[in-house]
């Protein structure tokens, strides 16, 4: 008898317990578009209680498990980076190494289209039209980086300390055309208080569902990014 309730009760945990979900790959057709952005600088970090991206390749390798995850559910995806040079570029001439030809080397290993970017507007201008929409929509849209409830920071630590001067506001959001997304398109942003507002903006200018986060999300050496603040979740 007692082992019976032992089983009853091993079976209510293993049901009621708490599970994560894989976030879905869209089966396509379709692109599939990751924006990484630039990681901040020892220089504003290292007086911190909690210094930002100790590792430089923070983002990036957010990016590579996704890019993994995409390519063995579609092997034949449409893929593209878009990635922050300015900040690769310090951030390379404060540890000494040329980290703009270690993030070639995901596109040489991976046959994914890398295209970096200088400037916030070059983002809205390839999702605009960097193809034809029309027969090629975005099916996947995804965002590696700093965040606030307001903007994305492509920049944030690397020219300012604690600010940002790249950025993409939800004011701007009205500049991406809607009907560029697919049917039923994934679009999430795994940087931190997303969901608190941007993602609503962003519905309300593209059509497009975003899912972010409420509250702050760690970036993993193995894993994708997780909610770190107690009680955080993920919204749509």
């Amino acid at each position: 008898m007692k082992s019976l309730v032992l089983l009853l009760v091993a079976g209510f945990l293993s049901v009621a317990a708490p599970f994560a979900v894989a976030d879905p790959v869209p089966p396509g057709p379709g692109e599939y578009i990751s924006i990484v952005g630039g990681v901040s600088l020892h220089i504003w970090e290292k007086w911190k209680a909690a210094p930002h991206d100790g590792w430089w390749m923070n983002f990036v390798r957010a990016a590579r498990i996704r890019l993994n995850e995409i390519q063995e559910t579609n092997p034949t995806a449409d893929v593209t980076w878009l990635v922050y040079r300015p900040a690769y570029q310090a951030r390379g001439a404060q540890d000494g190494r040329d980290y703009i030809s270690d993030i070639r080397s995901v596109q040489a290993a991976f046959k994914i289209r890398l295209i970096f970017f200088d400037r916030p507007s070059e983002v809205i201008e390839y999702l605009n039209s960097g193809k034809d929409r029309r027969s090629t929509p975005i099916c996947d849209l995804e965002y590696f980086g700093h965040s606030n409830k307001a903007c994305w920071m492509y920049d944030y630590s690397s020219n300012i300390d604690s600010a940002s001067k790249a950025w993409l506001h939800e004011k701007d959001l009205a500049q991406i055309k809607r009907g560029i997304f697919a049917r039923n398109a994934f679009v999430k942003s795994w940087g931190c208080h997303s969901g608190e507002s941007f993602s609503k903006k962003f519905a309300s200018a593209t059509g497009g569902k975003m899912i972010g986060a409420k509250g702050k999300t760690q970036y993993m050496d193995e894993e994708l990014p997780i909610l770190s603040t107690a009680g955080g979740y993920w919204v749509r």
